[in-house]
């Protein structure tokens, strides 16, 4: 994206106010950002924006110096990617309201769609210590990136061992991601920004603050393909990443706990609420169809999608349909139907459930539903 264009996203992500689903309102009423950004009091009355935020936008007119902004980008060697963007998270632009603006230090990889959340407590045991290092490691091994949020107990070790173990991993900020929450981690943070990424929606110099945290957790679900809770006690910010991953339809995985242990009590409840239960690495790998990641992937860099793989699709969804009905449906010779859904199944887009029955592998379930 050139800077000139995102001089104006960076701009709109430091308005209050307005917030994802009123900067989409602007964008399809002015059809570009550079529009929005500039159009008067009037018209930004007339697209529909309320009083308070027309305020706010005008005032950041006046007192931003965008020029600095896009200096400080530079300085820091933090990339801004976009809703504009391709390289813009797959998983998290598919949630409701994603973030517009996402500053990066580090790269996010295509790779990076083979994602998921190990999240829990500050307090952690040695048990919830030893359990977060186990499937840090075991879904490294499995190409898998671990996203985690770089706090204390469970996500410092998920992050850690990961990296031990070669594998990819992101750190997702509640501050600004020249700031490293909690300093403890500055040697930790300075390893993930050479192996995976430091993301966060906040700008640059945005100190950690309590209410920033909530919305961070949203965007480590979303990232991700599946939770998983190590430990947590009810109230736990490891708790509400599972609520949004269950509002975002995605799995949420929970590892059972001490019921006397305060600190398990909320990945005790998720089980009884449905979110799946881990004993092992597997278990989340079998789950989530990533089993074959590492051949997944290359096989994806390799092989683009074509428009038999798009019509395959369209009759595709979590209701088994066998391949004699869908070469019906597309129109095609089996063999074409057959060779094609083998590499849609190498790319992780298509499982086969027995009988020559397929499905779409990431269907999103809703077994797990918050009440």
């Amino acid at each position: 994206m050139s800077g000139n264009h995102l001089r104006y996203w960076i701009g709109f992500n430091k308005v209050s106010g307005v917030g994802a689903v009123r900067l989409r309102a602007l964008l399809d009423h002015f059809g570009t950002i550079e529009a929005a950004w500039k159009a008067s009091a009037r018209d930004l009355h007339g697209s529909g924006l309320d009083e308070r935020s027309v305020e706010s936008l005008v005032q950041a007119r006046r007192d931003l110096n965008l020029d600095a902004e896009i200096e400080k980008l530079a300085r820091y060697h933090v990339q801004v990617l976009t809703w504009d963007d391709a390289d813009y998270p797959h998983n998290l632009r598919e949630v409701y309201a994603p973030p517009p603006v996402l500053y990066v230090r580090g790269k996010i990889e295509q790779h990076d769609d083979f994602a998921v959340a190990v999240v829990g407590t500050r307090r952690a045991s040695v048990y919830g210590k030893e359990a977060a290092r186990m499937l840090g490691e075991g879904l490294a091994r499995a190409s898998v990136t671990v996203v985690s949020g770089l706090a204390m107990g469970i996500d410092t070790v998920a992050h850690q061992s990961c990296i031990d173990a070669g594998g990819r991993t992101i750190a997702v900020l509640g501050c600004g991601v020249d700031i490293v929450y909690p300093a403890q981690n500055a040697r930790l943070a300075a390893e993930i920004a050479e192996r995976g990424s430091l993301v966060s929606e906040y700008a640059l110099g945005t100190r950690p603050d309590a209410r920033n945290f909530p919305p961070r957790n949203r965007i480590i679900s979303g990232m991700s393909l599946g939770t998983v809770v190590v430990e947590a006690d009810m109230g736990s910010g490891a708790r509400i990443t599972a609520d949004f991953a269950a509002e975002q339809g995605r799995d949420v995985f929970a590892v059972p706990g001490n019921i006397f242990a305060r600190g398990c009590q909320g990945t005790n409840r998720l089980i009884q609420e449905g979110a799946k239960m881990v004993c092992g690495v597997n278990d989340i790998l079998q789950e989530l169809n990533l089993t074959m990641v590492g051949e997944q992937a290359q096989v994806r860099a390799a092989i683009p999608e074509n428009p038999t793989e798009a019509a395959l699709l369209a009759h595709l969804s979590a209701e088994p349909v066998h391949v004699d009905e869908l070469g019906r449906a597309v129109g095609l010779p089996i063999a074409q139907v057959s060779s094609t859904l083998a590499l849609m199944e190498l790319k992780g887009m298509v499982r086969q459930v027995g009988g020559m029955n397929y499905v779409l592998a990431r269907e999103s379930r809703a077994e797990y539903v918050i009440e």
